[in-house]
């Protein structure tokens, strides 16, 4: 096909990328067990995409050496100056400095031999831990500077994405996992995307593979006979979704639909997500030399599902359970959605928020804000089993988080709330009781939605008030009592 055909999308000012994104994940597992992919040979391999239009390439800093792959395609092969190169920084839950964020930046910089990052995406593990916020508070210092062109997400839930941009981070993507089989990037994820001019770029789309011609009509594999990591992730997002008959319903409805469109299971899921709300593009992973796919990829813009057709898909996936709980949660609470099951293959360990100070029977917690010091109080205190936090408000350093907007600031509150709780041996599902106080009737709604979608499976008892609260920024205020089961 002519390579104009293939579908773009305007991320940001100077960033184009087209809609068919190729995933370079792989090249990790094609370099375990010690190995390493020659550089040079390797990005050679890059440009029959390029050549089909497919510019566009995603990777990460774990990734093995794609981003060195990718940087050396750009710098020597001769299309190399049409690739757009995507990349993720996922460092490790704890402090951070600016220091340690221009570092990070530099690296990837200097593996992708480039002047600027086109598209630096950012995972965070923990929300409770507001170290977070301030990673991409640096990072939209160096986006201002020039070393990054355009900031992402990926993983984010939707709570936090608000955070992030009511906080004046020029957010233009979120990467997540959404596909047929795992449809939490629709309805509010969505809904706030499209409103935010932020595009959704889709991972996971053929479920590692899974949604294939390969495993029409296949027996049930047991994990541990599964081949690679993707494959071991995603049979865990499918037996999520009702198991292994509801998938081989959707698989079949797929296989009609492909036979009628003379297109592949695989180009027809893709096509489907990429006809869904705020969703910019879809990530297709690739193990360069070995399946390239190229013909099946390019053939996504030669043709278009009707109407009917889309009706059948939709009433398969209707048939599927809900994945529980909003994007990336599947790396932040159970169940863990991953490879291993749990997060043992990506983190050690997640260390506490704040340092808890022994003072006679009771264990106290400060945050380090000003108005504990002057006032003569603890950000939390534990005696016994019982924990008690006191009113909290979206600060964070000298400013205030999420101003003007009460949801983005009810959800920061919980998350500084829920980081108290875990610094002195508790969690959000120990609650018992809340207090919310908000500042006036416009704001109110807004504030217990956030609390509802928080507390939904915790039901703590609750009192709302209208309350003067001090300083005119805040519009919510909100303390907890939490009792250790």
């Amino acid at each position: 096909m002519a390579k104009d055909a293939v579908e773009v999308y305007k991320l940001a000012k100077g960033l184009v990328i087209s809609r068919a994104i190729t995933g370079l994940w792989q090249i990790a597992d094609m370099e375990k067990d010690g190995k390493t992919l020659n550089p040079v040979t390797s990005a050679k391999l890059m440009a029959p995409y390029v050549q089909s239009g497919l510019y566009t390439f995603d990777m990460a800093d774990h990734y093995g050496s794609a981003e060195i792959i990718a940087g050396t395609f750009k710098k020597i092969e001769p299309d190399g100056n049409q690739a757009k190169l995507m990349t993720k920084w996922v460092p490790k839950p704890g402090p951070v400095t600016r220091e340690q964020v221009r570092n990070a930046i530099q690296e990837r910089l200097s593996r992708l031999q480039s002047e600027k990052v086109d598209l630096l995406q950012y995972h965070a593990w923990s929300f409770s831990n507001p170290f977070w916020l301030d990673t991409l508070i640096y990072l939209q210092e160096l986006k201002e500077e020039g070393l990054i062109g355009a900031l992402g997400t990926t993983n984010f839930d939707t709570a936090h994405l608000r955070i992030a941009k009511t906080t004046g981070i020029e957010i233009v993507s979120n990467q997540i996992s959404y596909s047929l089989v795992d449809r939490r990037g629709s309805g509010k994820m969505a809904d706030y995307c499209a409103e935010n001019s932020i595009a959704i770029l889709a991972y996971g789309t053929l479920c590692g593979g899974f949604i294939s011609k390969k495993w029409l009509g296949k027996p049930e594999p047991e994990q541990k006979n599964l081949g690679n990591w993707s494959l071991m992730k995603y049979k865990r997002f499918i037996d999520a979704a009702g198991g292994w008959d509801k998938f081989q319903n959707l698989l079949r409805v797929l296989d009609q639909i492909s036979q009628e469109t003379e297109r592949s299971i695989a180009t027809i899921a893709s096509k489907f997500q990429l006809s869904q709300k705020a969703v910019g593009g879809v990530i297709i992973g690739a193990r360069l030399g070995e399946n390239s796919h190229l013909q099946d990829t390019t053939s996504l813009f030669t043709f278009s599902l009707k109407k009917k057709q889309i009706e059948r898909i939709q009433a398969a996936i209707d048939l599927l359970n809900p994945i529980p709980g909003d994007c990336g949660d599947e790396y932040r609470k159970p169940p863990y959605l991953t490879a291993s099951g749990d997060l043992s293959h990506h983190l050690e360990e997640f260390p506490p928020v704040y340092d808890p100070i022994q003072n006679g029977q009771v264990q106290q917690i400060n945050s380090g804000t000003p108005w504990e010091s002057l006032a003569g109080y603890s950000r939390a205190i534990r005696i016994g089993n019982r924990v008690l936090t006191s009113g909290t408000t979206a600060t964070h350093g000298d400013f205030v988080v999420g101003r003007d907007d009460p949801i983005a600031q009810a959800h920061f509150i919980i998350d500084k709330i829920e980081a108290s709780l875990e610094s002195l041996g508790s969690k959000l599902s120990d609650v018992v009781r809340t207090r919310v106080f908000v500042r006036n009737s416009k704001g109110w709604k807004g504030a217990l939605l956030a609390h509802g979608e928080r507390f939904a499976d915790i039901k703590p008892a609750n009192t709302t008030f209208f309350a003067n609260l001090v300083g005119d920024e805040y519009l919510v205020e909100i303390e907890a009592e939490a009792e250790i089961q």
